[in-house]
């Protein structure tokens, strides 16, 4: 990725409330971030911190309740799906459960040719069989699987299936939302393979949603942490994982599997409790009721979001905590 590249996408003060009254669900709550051209960030964050939610509003399958989100320089958070038609082809996502976005009673052919015929992109039955070949191929399947139903295939040619779909009506960007977590380990590698081969083959801008730590330092160039829908740490895959500022940051890697026990630190951040109800946040730092360096100033206002070094954020008012042995790195 080039680290001067344009940015295809820009959000800033983007909200997703659910409900109203007094206390509305507050899912992704005034995050603003970037991704370049050519770039794959990574989202992370435990289940229920809103990165779906965000993956969602990018390509408007969710409308936003307040904030931009620019896509080549236009805003189109508060346009009509009418009016998001002909970016359709520009954005897409690969679900996270393959079989159940895959219609049962479609034949594979059906499937991508069905994303050929709505965008024009295939005229003439030779031309549209010729490219439905040519997705397969891409993703390794061979073509005669095109007059097979989803149901004969296993969970990882499906989620390849759900790859070639995306990939069908040429977009620029896509967002993967977790798109491993339903397969088994074993075919994970693969699928993650495919994906850093089809990036690099097509440039592709990518959103990386996942919940696996080493997928995601694996196959990123950037990486954002959320919780509760709020934007935790900023930073580069090498940065993050080296030397993480946030709290949070260092107890998410310390917590997550580490082939070698030696490795652990003894006095590493320890993860306690679960994350509130974000339709009841807590005031201020929304992490401080978890978070081992709290002050009582935590309480009392919501720390920014701050560049503590080139292209290096995060939300703490603490500058005092550096990173310990996480996971076999060192600060």
């Amino acid at each position: 990725m080039n680290d001067n590249a344009n940015p295809l996408i820009e959000v800033r003060g983007l909200r997703k409330y659910f409900g109203s009254g007094p206390h509305p669900v507050r899912a992704v709550d005034g995050v603003n971030f970037s991704i370049r051209e050519g770039e794959t960030l990574g989202l992370v964050g435990e289940s229920g911190s809103g990165k779906s939610t965000i993956g969602r509003m990018l390509i408007r399958l969710l409308d936003p309740t307040d904030g931009e989100i620019r896509f080549e320089g236009r805003d189109i958070a508060g346009i009509s799906q009418h009016q998001m038609r002909p970016l359709r082809s520009r954005m897409q996502i690969i679900f996270q459960d393959p079989y159940a976005s895959l219609n049962p009673r479609m034949r594979i052919r059906q499937i991508l040719g069905e994303a050929l015929d709505t965008h024009g992109l295939a005229k003439g039955k030779e031309a549209r069989q010729a490219r439905i070949a040519e997705l397969l191929d891409l993703v390794g399947l061979r073509p005669e699987y095109a007059d097979r139903y989803p149901h004969e295939f296993s969970g990882g040619q499906r989620q390849r299936i759900g790859v070639a779909r995306a990939l069908a009506v040429e977009p620029g960007f896509i967002v993967a939302d977790e798109p491993l977590s339903a397969l088994d380990v074993s075919i994970q590698a693969q699928v993650v393979n495919l994906l850093c081969d089809l990036k690099e083959r097509f440039g592709l801008t990518m959103l990386f949603i996942s919940h696996d730590l080493d997928v995601v330092e694996f196959l990123c160039d950037r990486v954002i942490v959320l919780y509760l829908g709020k934007i935790m740490e900023i930073a580069p895959t090498e940065t993050l994982y080296h030397r993480p500022r946030h709290p949070y940051t260092q107890a998410l890697l310390a917590a997550s599997p580490v082939p070698d026990p030696a490795q652990r630190h003894e006095e590493r951040p320890l993860l306690v409790g679960d994350i509130p109800s974000p339709a009841n946040p807590p005031s201020g730092c929304v992490f401080r009721t978890r978070c081992p360096y709290a002050l009582p100033a935590c309480a009392e206002s919501v720390p920014p979001l701050t560049e503590i070094a080139p292209g290096h954020w995060k939300a703490c008012l603490r500058d005092d905590i550096t990173a310990a042995v996480i996971r076999g790195h060192t600060s």
